[in-house]
């Protein structure tokens, strides 16, 4: 499903569905350290790209990285696999995004699949002059989409309170 129709109260909502990527990436020897194991950076650039992919299907517009909330590395990944990234969104706000990545590695030869990191990143959606600017709203359908929203939302009350905490301790340093 692509964007909602006339009938629906929600216009201009869009489904996770909507803006849902799977990207593939060959990791080569410039991708790796001398051990051939690929550098955590490099994974994280292909998760970067992959939520930004993301963002800007939702909103049709330019978006940035405002932060990585989490960043687990679950296995290694080798010269010679086959990195994907699944990405989807999990929670939309006003003018920022929640965008969820896995990422499995796949053994060409073997065929052997192995979940490597998860990641979960805030974009901002800009307009023509930078600024931020609202973004559609996300219309859940599944069970799947509602309990992500909802883990999403738990996040986001996280990272707020922590920027709250952050903002005073750097005001009143002896209250922290």
């Amino acid at each position: 499903m692509h964007e909602t129709s006339s009938n629906n109260p929600d216009l201009g909502s869009k489904s996770v569905e909507y803006s849902r990527v799977i990207m593939a990436h060959m990791l080569l020897p410039q991708d790796a350290n001398s051990a051939g194991i690929a550098h955590g950076g490099v994974v994280m650039k292909h998760i970067d790209n992959a939520g930004g992919v993301v963002a800007i299907r939702h909103t049709r517009g330019n978006c940035v990285t405002a932060s990585i909330d989490r960043l687990d590395f679950h296995n290694p990944a080798f010269i010679g696999n086959l990195l994907t990234l699944k990405a989807s969104l999990n929670m939309v706000g006003s003018t920022s995004m929640e965008v969820g990545v896995r990422v499995e590695t796949e053994d060409l030869r073997t065929g052997e699949v192995r979940h490597t990191a998860s990641a979960y990143l805030t974009f901002v959606a800009l307009d023509e002059n930078f600024r931020p600017r609202q973004v559609p709203p996300l219309l859940l359908e599944t069970e799947e989409d509602k309990r992500r929203n909802r883990q999403a939302q738990d996040r986001r009350r996280v990272r707020l309170a922590e920027k709250t905490k952050e903002k005073s301790c750097a005001s009143d340093p002896d209250a922290c």
